[in-house]
């Protein structure tokens, strides 16, 4: 596969997600060294990863969370994921990675809400 048809299933991915999550695509992304994650929003860094053909299955790597984490703190965000799909544009569910902390927090917001709801 050639990296032009890689670079543009990247493209339709980190476009999706950034207008669904009302975030902003950063230019570029996967095309400078030191380039930081693929969608930002306030405080957020969103890594976006995709298959370029349908798939049951896709493989996570260690590295791309350690260096969304490194890189959403280094831009002084306080929250990071990792977004995927496999492969599949028209049908495609995207599904997000987040660290054990951040999964609680959005418990602890959650729970808060429903107490709010119940006084």
């Amino acid at each position: 596969m050639n990296k032009s048809a890689t670079r543009y299933f990247s493209s339709k991915q980190e476009k999706a997600v950034a207008k669904t999550i009302k975030g902003n695509v950063v230019p570029n992304s996967g095309a400078i060294r030191f380039g930081a994650g693929d969608v930002q929003l306030d405080d957020w860094l969103v890594e976006c990863k995709t298959k370029t053909t349908p798939s049951k299955s896709m493989s996570i790597q260690r590295e791309w969370l350690e260096k969304n984490e490194e890189e959403t703190f280094s831009l002084g965000k306080h929250h990071s994921a990792l977004c995927f799909d496999f492969g599949d544009l028209q049908n495609s569910q995207r599904y997000y990675i987040l660290s054990e902390r951040e999964f609680k927090r959005l418990l602890e917001i959650e729970r808060r809400e429903r107490d709010e709801e119940n006084e």
